[in-house]
């Protein structure tokens, strides 16, 4: 008779204990790491930007699911600052906000509005700000955001290539990147803020990264021009212009020139493949005389923008109510909406239901007082941005006044809109903020 040998009972028994507590003690590891270095949150966020498909609801996404983490990690371990007065146009926002929620006819959006404000400009820059506290945290999020712009940019350029992005002029070449035809400038709008922070990087660096690094914002030009985006390709070419005079303005002029005589080469050539390109680049200068159909439409929700600001003053028309007056101030030159179309959806037209115009935005909105405080929350981010005294970074002293620039420059034609690259909005300003508005105390002062 064959005798079964049983294992001692400390052996059986704890090896399955072991094996049930080793997902939590990873798990407690994880939150750990996470509590001690948020920045790791704030890169899995930006990355998480190109997942397509995000949405949630009520225009909440993954992206900002997890940057909402990277703000709940630093409140639990909050963080000495070197001047309490940074609070103070941060503060500004936020009451200013209030005021135009209490004044909106449907309260339940308008708080929803108030909530995305307050998260793209005062909570996330914040915690962007105070979870960057040694160079392991910069270069987190700064490779994050490059590893975003190169992601987008290889799906952009094989968009336009293969005919499956947008659709133009009746061909599909428009490059959208992850985000689709709904959203035709996001890509443009990441693309620029990450030539913005690589070619930082690479001013800082030395040796062959600086090398790898030049060679991949030339790269990255590719996927920007292919995005079709005019207000991007201005933004950018500003941006990189300021960078390029806090680094070496010799070398800026020496560049300037480089791209005024490649920008006229490939607008005057007569080849085919530059045809749409060319388009693009010659309507800018008609935007003033002979405006297409999408311009036409911006100085519409433009002058409906004013409109409501001179019948409501001081709190404007309410927060997340623009488009429950747009028909009554605009004129009859606005179209229904925006012609979208590409191969997966075929074609629809998508409501435009925003100012396309961040400053007038907030002026209909929020009225003088929304205006004034948000004004004040970026002039406070310019005077850190340009501030003579150096950062404890090079980095962030050549990324902060590019990505500043670029991001006023891209408000004149557009707002902070639905979606997830509202999460690269609100990082590039706490990047700007870290600079020297909100500045954490070393660790172990705090």
């Amino acid at each position: 008779m064959t005798t079964m040998t049983v294992p001692p009972p400390h052996r059986w028994r704890g090896v399955p204990l072991a094996v049930l507590l080793s997902p939590l003690a990873s798990l407690l590891a994880a939150g750990h790491a996470v509590l001690k270095r948020p920045s790791i949150l704030v890169a899995a966020a930006l990355l998480i930007v190109s997942v397509p498909h995000q949405d949630l609801g009520g225009s909440v996404t993954v992206a900002d699911a997890v940057i909402c983490l990277a703000v709940a990690a630093v409140a639990v371990r909050p963080r000495s600052i070197r001047s309490g007065r940074a609070w103070i146009p941060y503060a500004a926002v936020v009451v200013a906000l209030a005021c135009a929620t209490l004044g909106a006819q449907d309260i339940g959006q308008s708080v929803r509005g108030f909530v995305r404000y307050a998260e793209l400009f005062v909570l996330v820059p914040v915690a962007v700000a105070l979870s960057i506290r040694d160079r392991l945290d910069l270069y987190l999020v700064a490779g994050a955001m490059v590893l975003l712009t190169v992601v987008e940019g290889v799906v952009g350029v094989h968009q336009s290539l293969t005919g499956t992005g947008a659709s133009y002029a009746g061909e599909y070449v428009r490059a959208v990147g992850t985000f689709g035809s709904e959203q035709v400038l996001a890509m443009g709008a990441l693309i620029g803020y990450g030539i913005v922070v690589t070619l930082a990087l690479a001013l800082a660096s030395r040796g062959r990264l600086r090398v790898h690094l030049v060679g991949l914002v030339l790269a990255l030009g590719l996927p920007l021009a292919l995005s079709l985006s005019r207000g991007a390709w201005i933004a950018t070419a500003l941006a990189v212009s300021i960078l390029l005079i806090a680094w070496n303005w010799k070398v800026a002029a020496m560049c300037g020139a480089l791209l005024v005589v490649v920008l006229g080469g490939l607008t005057l050539s007569g080849n085919t493949t530059s045809a749409t390109y060319t388009e693009r680049v010659t309507s800018i200068g008609q935007s003033g005389s002979t405006p297409d159909r999408s311009v036409q439409d911006r100085y519409a929700l433009w002058s409906a923008a004013t409109g409501m600001w001179r019948d409501h003053p001081v709190f404007g028309v309410g927060l997340k109510d623009f488009h429950r007056y747009r028909d009554t101030y605009a004129p009859m030159s606005l179209s229904a909406g925006s012609d979208v179309d590409d191969l997966t959806a075929g074609f629809r037209r998508e409501p435009l239901l925003s100012a396309h115009n961040q400053y007038l935005m907030v002026l209909s909105e929020q009225g003088v007082v929304g205006a004034v405080s948000f004004g004040g929350l970026l002039l406070a981010l310019g005077v850190t941005a340009v501030r003579r005294r150096p950062s404890d970074h090079r980095f962030l002293d050549l990324a902060a006044p590019g990505l500043l620039v670029w991001t006023l420059v891209d408000f004149s034609y557009g707002d902070i809109g639905a979606g997830p690259t509202g999460v690269v909005l609100a990082v590039s300003l706490g990047l700007v903020a870290r600079r020297g508005l909100i500045v954490p105390l070393p660790r172990g002062s705090s």
